[in-house]
């Protein structure tokens, strides 16, 4: 793989997750229709299982391929970003919602 191609799995993925989690915030924010609720949480658990094996291959390929190592942790960070903005999300849905 080129850096090219390690640079936009990065960011392919944090948009992806990121997309998600606004259709789902704004989605019940807008309507309040509690199926948003339901796909938030599906986008959460998922979302940390799919990232989480895509962060774990890019460290091993970048481990085992030295040179494309920087441009792999570089992309893992992208990923990782979507981790604070979860969790603002999750509290704010979580005083939005009285579980």
């Amino acid at each position: 793989m080129n850096d090219k191609t390690i640079m936009d799995i990065g960011k392919s993925f944090f948009w992806i997750s990121f997309l998600l989690g606004n259709i789902c915030l704004f989605g019940y924010l807008i309507t309040k229709i509690d199926y948003f609720v339901e796909g938030g949480l599906l986008v959460v658990g998922w979302g940390f299982v799919i990232n989480l094996a895509v962060v774990l291959l890019l460290i091993i390929y970048g481990i085992f391929n030295k040179s494309k190592l920087d441009v792999c942790l570089k992309s893992v960070g992208i990923i990782l970003l979507n981790i604070p903005i979860a969790i603002i999300y999750i509290v704010i849905g979580m005083s939005i919602v009285t579980i």
